[in-house]
Parts: structure tokens; sequence; C-alpha cells
């Protein structure tokens, strides 16, 4: 079977618009609702993290289920309206993770004891050796934040000079055309998983960015280097949107099989790993597929329309002169 990128090209870059500009009204709507893009957890925006761990043991039967809608119901009735509030479940421990803004020593016991409150109801309660306090200073998450940003751009700029340099110009934009495309998709996905599911990022987010660049840019890289050895082995004789094509086919099972091959890992981690790495390794999956997508449809076909549009379609009968 021989995949025609360039018949199909209106729908493979109607799909890839679809999912950003989705991903945009996602943002958009989080920017209203949450002051940011994205939902950012307490690495960035600083506060206080609650780690409360119940007595029993994550295999045990600890009392009924926990609701955290009772949970938050009860807590914000005692005056705490903006906190995150998670169920907690690991090999050896069971229990609740609140975030919320930094508290006094008073707000800290009013609200574990509005959380105890309702887990004695559910035949639970609290263990102190299985519980912490952690503190974290908003001034430093923003500096990090601002510092992940900073280098995600400048891993554009260097990727772009580098690919202008190693092959065109022309080359190099559409390749960082599609980096920008893997990152909009991976942001909006997990804006979309903040809106919804009360997704945070932290500080591994900034890092599958940077991981998903390079990636990326690895399949768009293959794809690129076999299009300009075709180019040369014809010598002008073809269509050069035929040649992308035969181009896109030759490398296609390469770009399946690592693709396949570096996100099955990712998908046992996600499944299996520990709360950590859940949402790292899906950001990953999301950037890794994204970019593969990319690579084999956006960056060629929008190379193939440029250079069709500056050099003459050789299917076309040359021009008699008058």
């Amino acid at each position: 079977m021989r995949l025609d990128v360039i018949k199909n090209a209106r729908l493979y870059l109607t799909i890839s618009t679809a999912v950003i500009v989705a991903g945009i009204v996602a943002m958009l709507i989080s920017f209203q609702q949450l002051g940011s893009p994205l939902r950012l957890g307490l690495e960035f925006t600083g506060g206080t993290q609650l780690s409360l761990g119940l007595a029993c043991e994550a295999s045990e039967k600890c009392g009924q289920l926990i609701d955290i809608g009772v949970i938050r119901r009860n807590v914000e009735s005692k005056g705490f309206t903006n906190t995150v509030i998670q169920e907690q479940s690991e090999k050896n421990l069971h229990g609740i993770i609140v975030k919320v803004s930094k508290l006094t020593t008073t707000q800290r016991q009013t609200l574990v004891a509005a959380i105890e409150e309702v887990l004695q109801g559910h035949g639970d309660k609290i263990d102190p050796k299985k519980s912490q306090i952690q503190e974290v200073d908003g001034v430093i998450g923003q500096q990090a934040l601002q510092g992940g940003l900073l280098a995600i751009l400048l891993s554009f700029a260097v990727i772009g000079v580098y690919l202008a340099f190693r092959f065109q110009l022309d080359y190099a934009t559409f390749a960082v055309l599609a980096l920008f495309h893997d990152i909009f998709v991976t942001v909006g996905a997990f804006s979309i998983l903040g809106l919804t599911l009360g997704v945070e990022i932290d500080s591994l987010f900034i890092v599958a960015m940077l991981t998903i660049c390079g990636f990326s840019v690895n399949d768009t890289v293959v794809i690129y280097d076999r299009i300009r050895e075709n180019v040369k082995l014809d010598g002008g004789n073809s269509n050069f949107k035929d040649l992308v094509n035969a181009s896109v086919n030759q490398t296609l099972g390469r770009s399946i099989n690592t693709s396949l091959t570096a996100t099955l890992p990712l998908v046992a981690i996600f499944l299996f790993g520990g709360a950590t790495l859940r949402f790292f390794a899906l950001a990953l999956i999301i950037g890794f597929l994204s970019g593969a997508y990319s690579s084999i449809f956006n960056a060629s076909i929008l190379l193939a329309w440029w250079r069709s549009r500056k050099t003459p379609s050789l299917s076309q009968p040359p021009l008699e002169a008058s």
C-alpha cells in the first residue's frame, strides 16, 4: 500500500488545524477561569501541599470509598475555596492529597480537621506517620517556569539555525512549524485535561516539551534527508511532489517503528507507573505521536506545496513562443 500524502494533503492539514484550534479554545477558557493557559501545579504557583495518608494499607478495605466530592464540599464550607483535592493510591499508601495556597498553622489545622470529619464518617482515620506537609515558594516556581519556556524557545531557534545550514531555509522553516504543531497539540491536550480532570503541570512537563522537540525534529530530518537524496538522484526529471511522496513512503516504515518502540514503554509507565511519572509519560505519548504525524504529513506537505509554487510542474506543457 502506497501512501499519497499530496493527494489527501487538505485532509491531513485540516485534522491538525482542528486539533490545534480545539486546544487554543481550551487554553482561552483556562485563562479565563484559572488565569493561565494550563492548570499550573504547586511548583509554579507556590502554596501548601498536604499528603494525608490513611491508617490502613492501599491493599486493604479502607472503610467506604473516599468521596472526594463530599470532602471538597466540607472543606469549602470552612472557607477553603481554592483547593485541589485528589485521592492518592499507591502500593503501600492510601490517602488524600490537598493542594492549596499558603496557610497559617491555624488554617492548616482547620483544613485537616475538616477532612478528618468526613473520613471518620467513612470509617477511616489519618495516620500522622504517613502524612507530610510541603511548602513551596511561588517566586522560585515562576522563575523555573520562565526558565523552562526560555529553554523551549532557544531549542526552537537552535534547531532552526542548524536545519537551515544542513538543508535550506524553507526546509528549516517547515520543520520548525511542525515543532510548533507538536507543542501546541500537547499543550492543548493538557489544557483540556486541566479543565475536565484537574490535571496540573509541573517541571516534568517542561522536560517533556524539550524531549518532544528533539524526537520530532529527528523524524523530520530523516524524511527531509531522503527528499534531498531523491532530488539529487532524480536530476530534475520528476515533479517535486512526486519525489516527496516517494520519500515519505521510503521512510514510512522507519517512522512508524521508531514511534511505536518509543511509545510502548511510555504506555506501560502511564498505566502502571507512579502518580509522579504518569502525566509526564502521557505528555511524551501525545507529543511523540503528534511528532510522527507532523513529520510524515505536515512538514512534507508544506515543503511540497512551497517548492511547487517556486518551480512549475513538469506535467504542464511548455509555453510556445509567439
